[in-house]
C-alpha cells in the first residue's frame, strides 16, 4: 500500500544500506565514528533533510517515506540511523517549525542539504524524562544570553556544528520558564566534557556538553522566551516515530540473518529451518515484527494527515522497541554459540537495539503517556 515515490525512497535507502552501511558496520563500531563518506552519501540521497520543505532545501518527503528510509538505514547500521534520526527530527524539524527566517536561511538550509550534523540538548544528569527539572540557565544581558550549565547523553554532541539547547530563563516557573537556543559549537564557552562508553551504537557519539559563560545573540533564540518546553514536546511524535522505525530496521536485519543461517546450517540430518522448534520461533519473531512495522507506518500516516498521533507514536515506540530486543534475542538463539561472538552481526545488533527502550522516552514513560488517554 505504498506509493511509487515511497517505494523508490525505500529501495534507494536499502541499496545504500546493504552496499555501504552493512559491510562497514563492524569497522565503524571499532573506530567509534561514522566516516565522512557515509555522511556524504546520506546527504547526496537527501536523507539528512527528508521531511524539510524544498523551500528550505529539504527533500520534502512524507513521514511514511521517512520511516521507511530509517528502517532501511537501520538494517545496515543502527548507529548511523540514530545520527540520521536526531538530525532530521528533532533538529531540522524544530528549526523548520519554530526557527526564524534568518535561522532557516543560515542554518536549516545547509543542515537539510547535509552539510553538517545537528544535535538536540535537553537531557541533564538529574533531568532525563522530567524536562521541567532543568538546571542549565540562560540570563539575558543586553542583546545576548549568557548560558551556564551542562547536558548529558547528547547524540552527535561531538560532531555537531549546531546544537539546539534548552535552558531556564525564568527559574520561578519551571515549565514556562524554559527557552530554546540555537548554539554554534564553535562558540567560546562550549566544550565536550565526556564521551560515553556504551553497550552499543558506539559509532554514534553520545556526549556530555558544558556551557561556561557561553554567549548567544538574541537572534539565535528559537521562538519566544518561555516557549522552550512546548518546543521540546513538539518533537515527540516525529522523534518516537523515528526511534520505532530504527528499532524495526535493526530487528529486521537480525531476523534476516537468523533465517539465512537456519536455512544453511544442518543439524540431525536437516536444515535448522526444518526443525519445528526453530521455525516456530522465527515465525513468532516475524509476526511480531510485522505488527511493529504496521504500528510505525500507521503513526507516520497519521502524522502526514496532520492528525494528532502522540498516543500512536508512543505505542509504536513502546511495542517496536521491546519486540526488537525479543527478535534480536531469538536471532542469537538461532545462531547458537556463533550468535554470541563478534564473527556474526547479531551480537552487535542486539547491543545496538537495546537503547531503543530508553532514549526518546523510556518504555515506562510511553506507558504513562498512553495511560493518560485511557480516562479521556
Amino acid at each position: 500500500m505504498l506509493t511509487a515515490d515511497q517505494i523508490q525512497i525505500e529501495d534507494a535507502a536499502r541499496r545504500f544500506s546493504r552496499e555501504v552501511l552493512a559491510p562497514g558496520a563492524a569497522a565503524r563500531e571499532k573506530a567509534q565514528a561514522i566516516e565522512p563518506a557515509v555522511l556524504s552519501g546520506l546527504a547526496e540521497m537527501g536523507l539528512l533533510g527528508m521531511t524539510v520543505s524544498p523551500d528550505w532545501d529539504g527533500a520534502g518527503a512524507d513521514y511514511v517515506s521517512y520511516a521507511l528510509a530509517l528502517m532501511a538505514v537501520a538494517e545496515g547500521d543502527g548507529a548511523v540511523s540514530t545520527m540520521m534520526s536526531v538530525h532530521n527530527a528533532p533538529f531540522c524539524a524544530i528549526l523548520e517549525r519554530y526557527g526564524s527566517d534568518a535561522q532557516k536561511e543560515a542554518v536549516l538550509k545547509p543542515a537539510a542539504r547535509g552539510e553538517f550534523i545537528g544535535a538536540f540538548a535537553l537531557t541533564e544528569s538529574h533531568a532525563g524524562s522530567d524536562a521541567s527539572a532543568l538546571r542549565t540557565r540562560a540570563v539575558l544581558k543586553g542583546d545576548r544570553y549568557v548560558i551556564n550549565g551542562a547536558k548529558q547523553f547528547i547524540t552527535s554532541g561531538k560532531i555537531a556544528r549546531y546544537v539546539i539547547v534548552f535552558a531556564v530563563t525564568d527559574p520561578e516557573n519551571p515549565k514556562r520558564g524554559i527557552t530554546a537556543f540555537l548554539v554554534p559549537t564553535s562558540s567560546p564557552g562550549f566544550s565536550v566534557s565526556k564521551l560515553e562508553h556504551k553497550l552499543g551504537q558506539k559509532a554514534s557519539d553520545t556526549a556530555s556538553l558544558n556551557f561556561d559563560d557561553l554567549e548567544v545573540p538574541v537572534s539565535l533564540r528559537i521562538g519566544a522566551e518561555g516557549e522552550g518546553y512546548r518546543i521540546a514536546l513538539s518533537s515527540l511524535e516525529s522523534g518516537r516515530i523515528g526511534i520505532s522505525a530504527q528499532a524495526v530496521g535493526m530487528a529486521q536485519s537480525a531476523l534476516d540473518a537468523a533465517i539465512r543461517y537456519a536455512g544453511e546450517r544442518r543439524s540431525f540430518g536437516k536444515a535448522l529451518l526444518e526443525h519445528q522448534a526453530v521455525s516456530f520461533r522465527l515465525v513468532d519473531a516475524k509476526t511480531k515484527l510485522e505488527a511493529a512495522r504496521q504500528l510505525v507506518l500507521s503513526a507516520a500516516r497519521m502524522k502526514d494527515a496532520g492528525v494528532p498521533c502522540l498516543d500512536q507514536a508512543c505505542m509504536a515506540k513502546l511495542f517496536a522497541s521491546e519486540v526488537a530486543e525479543e527478535v534480536c534475542s531469538i536471532a542469537i538463539q538461532t545462531f547458537g554459540g556463533y550468535g554470541y561472538v563478534e564473527d556474526f552481526p547479531v551480537e552487535r545488533i542486539y547491543r545496538d537495539v537495546r537503547v531503543c527502550q530508553i532514549y526518546e522516552g523510556t518504555s515506562d514513560i510511553q506507558k504513562i503517556i498512553i495511560g493518560r488517554s485511557l480516562a479521556a
